[in-house]
């Protein structure tokens, strides 16, 4: 009988059906990383989310044969210790195909037309003292006619370049940085960086996709450019984008992910003076999170570990 360990209940809001086989089931709501060995001890599937999975807790786990991530990224599990033990691992795909384009695009209307700064506005009590019906002490800019670049053509970029053709924005779709050949329908990553409006991030964080924009990328933008991050805090140079806020290297930034999530006290893209800032937008690790996309992952998750009990293949990345 399989011993099922699911090690943060908690990080999904969603029903959880049983798998159909035989099988034992354990949940905690959330788990710490120095409990994680104790608790899947004698499991024969582990379920996680962003428990981080090293090749030491791997070792000592000689019950484990499948990791069921309730995530798309797999960063936090050390694949190749996986793959030497004949473990599987499968991860959730397309479930944010919807809500992470939206929250994108809720990020970009939000810093193009400055509505941070307009709600600071009316609660200075700016509106009332007006001559005329309306302000004009914030420019607003339109996505019609901008370019969006996207760096990542998943399910999650395509779907954001989707929402950003709808609202005529021309998208471009970034090649890998330092590639030497550009690919039919992408553009030069430093073409991008060079002409797009606004910049949307999609892809994993791997050791190619860290610090992917730092202080290089970041000046090599428009002044007037607007910089959407909703994949993972390590791909952005953080010390690096607070200067470029600061200075005025970039027009603004959106923001869903950051390097430490739950931050420590005094992560710096929590000071709050930056958070201050009207063009700074940061959101808790969200833009996944709607009842919809949460329910579709839980369902896709227990259809992996039945698959997996089955015999078949289904969203395997080790």
């Amino acid at each position: 009988m399989q011993r099922i360990v699911y090690l943060e209940r908690d990080s999904v809001i969603a029903k959880v059906r049983r798998p159909v086989f035989a099988h034992e089931w354990i949940e905690y709501p959330a788990t710490r990383p120095e409990q994680v060995v104790e608790r899947l001890a004698g499991a024969s599937i582990a379920i996680i989310n962003k428990l981080p999975l090293p090749a030491a807790a791997i070792a000592v786990l000689p019950a484990l044969k499948m990791v069921a991530i309730a995530a798309t990224g797999t960063n936090i599990v050390d694949l190749d210790a996986c793959r030497a033990r004949g473990i599987v691992v499968a991860n959730i795909r397309g479930y944010a195909e919807h809500t992470v384009p939206e929250h994108v695009m809720a990020l970009l209307l939000a810093l193009s037309r400055n509505l941070i700064a307009w709600r600071k506005t009316l609660q200075a009590g700016r509106w009332q003292q007006a001559d005329q019906f309306c302000l004009f002490d914030h420019p607003i800019r339109d996505l019609h006619g901008a370019t969006l670049g996207l760096i990542g053509a998943g399910s999650l970029g395509s779907g954001v370049a989707r929402l950003a053709e709808a609202f005529g924005m021309r998208v471009l779709r970034a090649e890998h940085k330092g590639a030497a050949t550009v690919r039919p329908g992408y553009t030069a990553f430093a073409e991008v960086l060079a002409a797009a409006d606004a910049l949307s991030l999609h892809c994993p964080l791997n050791d190619e996709t860290g610090h992917l924009i730092g202080e290089a990328e970041l000046r090599a933008m428009k002044p007037s450019a607007l910089l959407i991050n909703t994949a993972r805090g390590g791909i952005v140079d953080e010390a690096a984008l607070i200067r470029a806020l600061q200075e005025g290297w970039i027009a603004g930034a959106g923001f869903d992910v950051i390097t430490a999530e739950p931050p420590p006290a005094g992560h710096p893209m929590l000071d709050p003076q930056l958070l201050a800032l009207p063009n700074f937008l940061l959101t808790p690790h969200v833009a996944w999170a709607s009842r919809p996309a949460m329910q579709t992952l839980a369902d896709q998750l227990i259809d992996n570990i039945e698959a997996f009990v089955a015999g078949r293949l289904q969203n395997r990345v080790a």
